[in-house]
């Protein structure tokens, strides 16, 4: 039996750069979608919790180095605290709702992440981070990173940041529900999911 390849029409390229499609699970189950990515390590490609895929190319240079500075910025923190696992760019993590995502920068805490087998954590681990961070490149909807954002903390995520250059401000989300924006020149706080940890984007993007 050959699976239909259904891409999604133009008028949704503005959702997000680059296209998504949906295969039977029979096809795709867990497993096939997780060597598919292996198979692929040079696509970002993430799946939701109704199992349309998305593929996306890999993003821009200045968008790629302005995320290494902020991932390097958490990395200290967190070697100083040592109070969990960050996570870049590349990984993947199995949501409760059944989605697959690979937030720009993400952080576990550390009796968590120890309570996940030694196979799960080899695979796209089954949990929701505790933070997450989106990065919007200029090709990015900010009303679709705006509903990963909302799922993120729909499925047990505690804080989100969802950073926006061209707007040059920061929407956090929280796990009660409220999201507010910050400027670049003001600063983040990671508040009780990162205590002590502070940024500036300002500082960053100049």
């Amino acid at each position: 039996m050959t699976a239909a390849l259904h891409v999604t029409p133009e008028q949704d390229e503005q959702t997000f750069p680059g296209i998504s499609f949906r295969l039977p699970n029979s096809v795709m189950n867990d497993e096939t979608f997780f060597e598919f990515c292996q198979l692929n390590p040079e696509l970002r490609i993430e799946r939701d919790a109704q199992k349309n895929i998305f593929i996306m190319a890999p993003t821009t240079s200045e968008t790629g180095n302005k995320n290494f500075e902020i991932v390097a910025e958490l990395a200290i923190w967190n070697r100083k605290y040592q109070l969990g696992e960050g996570f870049d760019s590349s990984t993947g993590f199995k949501l409760p709702n059944g989605a697959e995502r690979s937030p720009d920068l993400a952080w576990i805490r550390k009796d968590r992440w120890e309570a996940l087998t030694q196979a799960e954590r080899k695979r796209f681990a089954p949990i929701a981070p505790d933070f997450v961070l989106e990065l919007r490149s200029e090709d990015q909807s900010l009303a679709y990173l705006k509903e990963k954002m909302e799922e993120y903390i729909a499925v047990g995520c505690r804080l989100g940041w969802l950073v926006d250059p061209q707007g040059r401000k920061t929407f956090v989300y929280t796990e009660n529900g409220d999201i507010q924006t910050v400027s670049f020149d003001d600063t983040l706080s990671g508040g009780e999911v990162l205590p002590g940890f502070e940024l500036r984007l300002a500082d960053l993007f100049k």
